[in-house]
Protein backbone atom coordinates (compact mmCIF):
# COMPACT_ATOMS: atom_id res chain seq x y z
CA UNK A 1 0.00 0.00 0.00
CA UNK A 2 1.70 3.19 -0.89
CA UNK A 3 2.50 5.67 1.79
CA UNK A 4 1.73 9.59 1.61
CA UNK A 5 3.07 12.22 3.24
CA UNK A 6 1.13 14.10 6.35
CA UNK A 7 0.17 17.00 6.08
CA UNK A 8 2.18 19.73 8.51
CA UNK A 9 2.14 23.36 9.68
CA UNK A 10 3.61 26.46 9.65
CA UNK A 11 4.06 28.46 11.96
CA UNK A 12 5.67 31.49 10.42
CA UNK A 13 2.36 31.66 7.85
CA UNK A 14 -0.23 30.30 9.90
CA UNK A 15 -1.23 27.77 7.17
CA UNK A 16 -1.23 23.79 6.67
CA UNK A 17 0.57 22.48 3.80
CA UNK A 18 2.03 19.06 2.71
CA UNK A 19 4.58 17.76 0.92
CA UNK A 20 4.24 15.34 -2.96
CA UNK A 21 7.82 15.00 -4.29
CA UNK A 22 9.28 18.21 -4.44
CA UNK A 23 6.65 20.41 -3.90
CA UNK A 24 4.67 21.83 -1.44
CA UNK A 25 0.70 22.27 -1.35
CA UNK A 26 -0.93 24.75 0.18
CA UNK A 27 -4.21 23.45 2.63
CA UNK A 28 -5.05 26.62 4.22
CA UNK A 29 -5.32 27.90 7.54
CA UNK A 30 -7.97 25.66 8.96
CA UNK A 31 -7.00 22.05 10.31
CA UNK A 32 -10.07 20.13 9.76
CA UNK A 33 -10.11 22.20 5.53
CA UNK A 34 -6.77 21.17 5.39
CA UNK A 35 -7.19 17.46 6.05
CA UNK A 36 -10.08 17.16 3.89
CA UNK A 37 -8.17 18.98 1.27
CA UNK A 38 -5.57 16.31 1.40
CA UNK A 39 -7.99 13.34 1.75
CA UNK A 40 -9.06 14.63 -1.41
CA UNK A 41 -5.52 15.20 -2.96
CA UNK A 42 -4.91 11.21 -2.48
CA UNK A 43 -8.34 10.41 -3.53
CA UNK A 44 -7.59 12.10 -6.73
CA UNK A 45 -3.38 12.02 -7.55
CA UNK A 46 -3.65 13.13 -10.93
CA UNK A 47 -5.31 16.53 -9.76
CA UNK A 48 -1.75 17.11 -7.30
CA UNK A 49 0.01 19.53 -9.44
CA UNK A 50 -3.00 21.57 -9.89
CA UNK A 51 -4.30 22.45 -5.84
CA UNK A 52 -1.26 25.03 -5.29
CA UNK A 53 -0.59 26.70 -8.55
CA UNK A 54 -3.11 29.86 -8.26
CA UNK A 55 -2.21 30.29 -4.74
CA UNK A 56 -0.50 33.46 -3.44
CA UNK A 57 1.24 31.76 -1.09
CA UNK A 58 2.57 29.34 -3.54
CA UNK A 59 3.30 31.84 -6.26
CA UNK A 60 5.87 33.56 -3.46
CA UNK A 61 7.11 30.41 -2.79
CA UNK A 62 8.01 29.84 -6.34
CA UNK A 63 9.34 33.17 -6.72
CA UNK A 64 11.55 33.49 -3.85
CA UNK A 65 13.05 29.31 -4.91
CA UNK A 66 13.90 31.31 -8.61
CA UNK A 67 14.85 34.50 -6.29
CA UNK A 68 17.08 32.61 -4.08
CA UNK A 69 20.15 31.65 -6.44
CA UNK A 70 20.12 34.74 -8.41
CA UNK A 71 20.64 36.89 -5.00
CA UNK A 72 22.69 37.45 -2.53
CA UNK A 73 22.02 36.02 0.90
CA UNK A 74 21.12 39.54 2.59
CA UNK A 75 18.49 40.32 -0.97
CA UNK A 76 17.27 37.16 -0.84
CA UNK A 77 16.13 37.56 3.08
CA UNK A 78 15.14 41.46 2.15
CA UNK A 79 12.57 39.70 -0.53
CA UNK A 80 11.50 36.90 1.85
CA UNK A 81 10.61 38.59 5.14
CA UNK A 82 8.13 41.20 3.33
CA UNK A 83 6.58 38.38 1.42
CA UNK A 84 6.75 36.02 3.84
CA UNK A 85 4.24 38.73 5.61
CA UNK A 86 1.73 38.96 2.08
CA UNK A 87 1.96 35.19 2.23
CA UNK A 88 0.40 35.29 6.02
CA UNK A 89 -1.98 38.42 5.40
CA UNK A 90 -3.79 36.44 2.59
CA UNK A 91 -3.39 32.87 2.69
CA UNK A 92 -5.76 31.10 0.76
CA UNK A 93 -6.16 34.24 -1.90
CA UNK A 94 -5.64 33.16 -5.64
CA UNK A 95 -2.81 35.48 -6.71
CA UNK A 96 -4.51 36.74 -9.87
CA UNK A 97 -7.19 37.85 -7.51
CA UNK A 98 -4.66 40.12 -5.34
CA UNK A 99 -5.73 44.19 -5.64
CA UNK A 100 -3.91 47.16 -5.40
CA UNK A 101 -6.67 48.05 -2.55
CA UNK A 102 -5.56 44.40 -1.08
CA UNK A 103 -1.82 45.35 -0.68
CA UNK A 104 -2.27 48.69 0.09
CA UNK A 105 -4.79 47.07 3.02
CA UNK A 106 -1.88 44.85 4.15
CA UNK A 107 0.77 47.76 4.10
CA UNK A 108 -1.18 49.86 6.19
CA UNK A 109 -1.50 47.50 9.01
CA UNK A 110 2.53 48.29 9.85
CA UNK A 111 3.58 51.30 11.39
CA UNK A 112 5.90 52.27 8.27
CA UNK A 113 8.12 54.95 7.12
CA UNK A 114 7.13 56.61 3.57
CA UNK A 115 10.51 54.16 2.30
CA UNK A 116 9.44 51.07 3.78
CA UNK A 117 5.98 51.55 2.53
CA UNK A 118 7.87 51.35 -0.71
CA UNK A 119 10.12 48.78 -0.05
CA UNK A 120 6.80 46.24 0.91
CA UNK A 121 4.65 47.80 -2.38
CA UNK A 122 8.13 46.99 -4.25
CA UNK A 123 8.38 43.35 -3.40
CA UNK A 124 4.47 42.36 -3.85
CA UNK A 125 4.97 43.89 -7.70
CA UNK A 126 7.70 42.39 -8.26
CA UNK A 127 6.69 38.55 -7.72
CA UNK A 128 3.57 39.32 -9.18
CA UNK A 129 5.20 40.87 -12.10
CA UNK A 130 7.25 37.67 -12.23
CA UNK A 131 4.57 35.20 -11.67
CA UNK A 132 3.29 36.64 -14.78
CA UNK A 133 5.85 36.70 -16.88
CA UNK A 134 6.36 32.86 -16.11
CA UNK A 135 2.52 31.83 -16.94
CA UNK A 136 1.94 31.08 -13.20
CA UNK A 137 -0.85 33.98 -13.31
CA UNK A 138 -3.39 34.98 -15.81
CA UNK A 139 -3.67 38.47 -14.83
CA UNK A 140 -1.59 40.75 -12.96
CA UNK A 141 -4.09 43.35 -10.72
CA UNK A 142 -1.26 44.65 -9.33
CA UNK A 143 0.61 46.44 -12.33
CA UNK A 144 -0.19 49.46 -12.23
CA UNK A 145 0.11 49.93 -8.21
CA UNK A 146 1.51 53.10 -7.65
CA UNK A 147 5.05 52.65 -5.67
CA UNK A 148 5.91 55.79 -3.61
CA UNK A 149 9.04 57.54 -3.79
CA UNK A 150 11.73 57.37 -1.41
CA UNK A 151 12.64 59.22 1.53
CA UNK A 152 15.98 60.63 2.28
CA UNK A 153 18.05 58.88 4.97
CA UNK A 154 19.76 61.45 6.42
CA UNK A 155 18.44 61.07 9.93
CA UNK A 156 21.10 62.77 12.38
CA UNK A 157 21.06 62.08 16.26
CA UNK A 158 21.93 64.99 18.29
CA UNK A 159 24.07 64.48 21.38
CA UNK A 160 20.42 64.92 23.57
CA UNK A 161 18.82 63.00 21.31
CA UNK A 162 21.65 60.25 21.45
CA UNK A 163 20.66 60.20 25.43
CA UNK A 164 16.97 59.86 25.12
CA UNK A 165 17.80 56.94 23.14
CA UNK A 166 19.88 55.58 25.87
CA UNK A 167 17.50 56.18 28.56
CA UNK A 168 14.84 54.80 26.86
CA UNK A 169 16.59 50.96 26.42
CA UNK A 170 16.04 49.03 29.15
CA UNK A 171 18.04 45.94 27.65
CA UNK A 172 21.30 45.77 28.51
CA UNK A 173 22.47 43.99 25.41
CA UNK A 174 20.47 45.92 23.25
CA UNK A 175 22.75 48.92 24.64
CA UNK A 176 25.99 47.38 24.28
CA UNK A 177 24.77 47.30 20.12
CA UNK A 178 23.90 50.82 20.25
CA UNK A 179 26.75 51.90 21.93
CA UNK A 180 29.27 50.46 20.24
CA UNK A 181 27.37 51.58 16.41
CA UNK A 182 27.59 54.91 18.09
CA UNK A 183 31.27 54.29 18.41
CA UNK A 184 32.56 53.02 15.97
CA UNK A 185 30.00 53.89 12.92
CA UNK A 186 30.31 50.20 11.42
CA UNK A 187 27.37 48.89 9.42
CA UNK A 188 24.68 47.43 11.07
CA UNK A 189 25.49 44.16 9.42
CA UNK A 190 28.87 44.23 11.34
CA UNK A 191 28.17 44.61 14.40
CA UNK A 192 25.30 41.92 14.15
CA UNK A 193 27.65 39.32 12.35
CA UNK A 194 31.29 40.23 14.35
CA UNK A 195 32.43 36.98 15.93
CA UNK A 196 35.38 36.10 18.24
CA UNK A 197 37.50 35.06 15.52
CA UNK A 198 37.36 38.86 14.12
CA UNK A 199 38.45 40.51 16.94
CA UNK A 200 41.65 42.33 17.06
CA UNK A 201 42.14 43.72 20.79
CA UNK A 202 45.99 44.70 20.48
CA UNK A 203 45.14 46.92 17.64
CA UNK A 204 41.61 47.64 19.05
CA UNK A 205 39.74 46.31 16.05
CA UNK A 206 37.73 43.70 14.37
CA UNK A 207 39.33 42.48 11.14
CA UNK A 208 36.35 41.14 8.34
CA UNK A 209 38.05 39.02 5.80
CA UNK A 210 37.39 40.02 1.98
CA UNK A 211 35.17 37.08 1.51
CA UNK A 212 32.98 38.67 4.38
CA UNK A 213 32.86 42.15 3.40
CA UNK A 214 30.37 43.67 1.52
CA UNK A 215 31.91 45.13 -1.38
CA UNK A 216 34.14 41.38 -1.55
CA UNK A 217 37.07 43.47 -2.50
CA UNK A 218 39.02 44.42 0.41
CA UNK A 219 39.49 43.44 3.91
CA UNK A 220 36.43 45.17 6.18
CA UNK A 221 38.47 47.04 9.43
CA UNK A 222 36.51 48.76 12.00
CA UNK A 223 38.37 50.45 14.49
CA UNK A 224 37.11 50.67 18.20
CA UNK A 225 37.17 53.24 20.66
CA UNK A 226 37.88 52.35 24.28
CA UNK A 227 34.17 52.35 24.73
CA UNK A 228 33.94 50.03 22.08
CA UNK A 229 36.57 48.04 23.51
CA UNK A 230 35.67 47.84 26.40
CA UNK A 231 32.02 46.47 25.32
CA UNK A 232 34.14 44.14 23.09
CA UNK A 233 36.06 42.20 25.89
CA UNK A 234 33.13 41.84 27.91
CA UNK A 235 31.05 40.51 25.08
CA UNK A 236 34.23 37.76 24.30
CA UNK A 237 34.06 36.61 28.07
CA UNK A 238 30.26 36.11 27.65
CA UNK A 239 30.72 34.55 24.19
CA UNK A 240 34.25 33.50 23.55
CA UNK A 241 32.62 31.76 19.96
CA UNK A 242 30.67 32.83 17.38
CA UNK A 243 28.50 36.00 17.16
CA UNK A 244 29.70 38.49 20.23
CA UNK A 245 26.36 40.28 20.53
CA UNK A 246 23.03 38.37 21.88
CA UNK A 247 19.81 38.44 23.01
CA UNK A 248 19.07 37.89 26.43
CA UNK A 249 18.30 34.52 25.44
CA UNK A 250 21.04 33.77 24.16
CA UNK A 251 20.45 33.87 20.32
CA UNK A 252 22.60 35.92 18.02
CA UNK A 253 21.00 39.52 17.20
CA UNK A 254 18.88 39.52 13.82
CA UNK A 255 17.71 42.75 12.03
CA UNK A 256 14.16 41.68 12.72
CA UNK A 257 15.31 41.17 16.72
CA UNK A 258 17.11 45.38 15.99
CA UNK A 259 14.44 46.60 14.41
CA UNK A 260 12.15 45.04 16.66
CA UNK A 261 13.42 46.81 19.44
CA UNK A 262 13.73 49.93 17.79
CA UNK A 263 10.31 50.15 16.98
CA UNK A 264 9.42 49.43 20.75
CA UNK A 265 11.13 52.04 21.62
CA UNK A 266 9.59 54.63 19.51
CA UNK A 267 6.27 52.80 20.53
CA UNK A 268 7.25 53.79 24.25
CA UNK A 269 8.42 57.46 23.33
CA UNK A 270 5.41 58.12 21.56
CA UNK A 271 3.16 56.97 24.01
CA UNK A 272 5.14 58.88 26.74
CA UNK A 273 4.28 62.22 24.51
CA UNK A 274 0.87 61.32 23.79
CA UNK A 275 0.39 61.57 27.57
CA UNK A 276 1.97 64.69 28.26
CA UNK A 277 -0.41 66.38 24.80
CA UNK A 278 -3.40 64.77 26.52
CA UNK A 279 -4.05 63.00 22.86
CA UNK A 280 -6.35 59.95 22.66
CA UNK A 281 -7.45 57.25 19.61
CA UNK A 282 -11.02 58.42 19.13
CA UNK A 283 -13.98 56.22 19.59
CA UNK A 284 -15.08 56.95 15.58
CA UNK A 285 -11.72 56.53 14.53
CA UNK A 286 -11.63 52.58 15.95
CA UNK A 287 -15.12 51.79 14.65
CA UNK A 288 -14.51 53.18 11.41
CA UNK A 289 -11.50 50.78 11.48
CA UNK A 290 -12.64 47.67 12.83
CA UNK A 291 -14.85 46.31 9.78
CA UNK A 292 -11.01 46.25 8.02
CA UNK A 293 -9.26 43.91 10.48
CA UNK A 294 -9.45 40.34 9.92
CA UNK A 295 -12.42 38.69 11.02
CA UNK A 296 -10.66 35.65 12.02
CA UNK A 297 -7.34 34.17 13.90
CA UNK A 298 -5.39 31.35 14.11
CA UNK A 299 -5.37 29.11 17.58
CA UNK A 300 -3.13 26.09 17.10
CA UNK A 301 -3.63 25.95 13.19
CA UNK A 302 -7.30 26.42 13.82
CA UNK A 303 -9.17 29.38 11.92
CA UNK A 304 -12.02 30.91 15.13
CA UNK A 305 -13.83 34.17 14.58
CA UNK A 306 -13.02 37.23 16.32
CA UNK A 307 -15.02 38.43 19.28
CA UNK A 308 -16.50 42.04 18.89
CA UNK A 309 -14.44 42.95 22.10
CA UNK A 310 -11.38 41.85 20.38
CA UNK A 311 -11.66 43.38 17.35
CA UNK A 312 -12.10 46.01 19.27
CA UNK A 313 -8.93 45.91 21.27
CA UNK A 314 -7.24 45.18 18.04
CA UNK A 315 -8.17 48.19 16.58
CA UNK A 316 -7.25 50.56 19.46
CA UNK A 317 -3.99 48.88 19.53
CA UNK A 318 -3.17 49.50 15.91
CA UNK A 319 -4.45 53.12 16.25
CA UNK A 320 -2.43 53.82 19.57
CA UNK A 321 0.86 52.64 18.12
CA UNK A 322 -0.05 55.03 14.52
CA UNK A 323 -0.35 57.90 16.98
CA UNK A 324 2.54 57.00 18.94
CA UNK A 325 5.24 56.36 15.73
CA UNK A 326 3.58 59.95 14.27
CA UNK A 327 4.97 61.87 17.28
CA UNK A 328 8.16 59.94 18.04
CA UNK A 329 11.54 59.78 15.39
CA UNK A 330 12.51 56.42 13.82
CA UNK A 331 15.55 55.89 14.62
CA UNK A 332 17.40 53.01 13.76
CA UNK A 333 20.94 51.48 13.91
CA UNK A 334 21.86 52.58 10.02
CA UNK A 335 21.20 56.28 11.74
CA UNK A 336 23.70 55.95 14.43
CA UNK A 337 26.19 55.22 11.46
CA UNK A 338 25.15 58.42 9.79
CA UNK A 339 25.76 60.35 12.56
CA UNK A 340 28.76 59.20 13.24
CA UNK A 341 30.32 60.30 9.67
CA UNK A 342 28.29 62.93 9.81
CA UNK A 343 29.98 64.29 13.12
CA UNK A 344 33.45 63.11 11.65
CA UNK A 345 32.95 65.75 8.93
CA UNK A 346 32.01 68.25 10.77
CA UNK A 347 34.55 67.79 13.29
CA UNK A 348 37.32 67.89 10.79
CA UNK A 349 38.11 64.77 9.69
CA UNK A 350 39.18 64.67 6.06
CA UNK A 351 36.63 62.87 3.68
CA UNK A 352 39.12 60.19 2.42
CA UNK A 353 39.73 59.13 5.83
CA UNK A 354 36.18 58.98 7.07
CA UNK A 355 35.51 56.96 3.74
CA UNK A 356 38.27 54.59 4.65
CA UNK A 357 36.65 54.51 8.24
CA UNK A 358 33.73 54.12 7.51
CA UNK A 359 34.51 50.80 4.85
CA UNK A 360 33.34 52.57 1.73
CA UNK A 361 35.32 51.20 -1.56
CA UNK A 362 34.50 54.12 -3.24
CA UNK A 363 35.38 57.80 -1.55
CA UNK A 364 32.82 59.69 -3.54
CA UNK A 365 29.79 57.75 -1.91
CA UNK A 366 30.63 60.04 1.26
CA UNK A 367 29.78 63.41 -1.22
CA UNK A 368 26.61 61.52 -2.27
CA UNK A 369 25.01 60.73 1.01
CA UNK A 370 26.19 63.36 3.03
CA UNK A 371 25.19 66.67 1.43
CA UNK A 372 23.74 67.55 3.68
CA UNK A 373 26.65 68.52 6.02
CA UNK A 374 27.09 71.62 3.50
CA UNK A 375 23.43 73.03 4.69
CA UNK A 376 24.86 73.41 8.17
CA UNK A 377 25.21 77.20 8.17
CA UNK A 378 27.77 76.92 10.91
CA UNK A 379 29.89 74.71 10.32
CA UNK A 380 30.23 75.83 6.27
CA UNK A 381 31.19 79.24 7.83
CA UNK A 382 33.72 77.61 10.30
CA UNK A 383 35.00 76.19 6.85
CA UNK A 384 35.34 79.23 4.93
CA UNK A 385 36.73 80.97 7.38
CA UNK A 386 39.60 78.22 7.61
CA UNK A 387 40.16 78.54 3.77
CA UNK A 388 40.88 82.60 4.23
CA UNK A 389 43.65 81.97 7.06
Amino acid sequence: MPKFAKPWFRPARGVWYVTFGTRQINLGPDRTAAFEEYARLIAEPKQRPLAPAHSLPAVIDAFLEWLQPRRAPDTFEWYRYRLERLARRYPTLRASLLTVAMVEDWVDEYPLSVTSRRNYFRCAKKCLKWARSRGLVRRNRIRDLEIPAAESREVVLTADEYQLLLSLIRDEHFRDLVVTTWETGCRPQESLRVEARHVDLDNQRWVFPKSESKNKKLSRVVYLTDTAVAITRRRLEASPQGPLFRMRSGKPWTTDAANNMVWRIQIRLGQSRMQEQGLEVSEQAIRELIPRLAPTRKVKGKSEKKSDRLLRQEAHRKLTYKLACSLAPRWSLYALRHTWATNALQKGVDPLTTAILMGHSDPSTLSKVYQHVALNPVHMLNQARKAAE
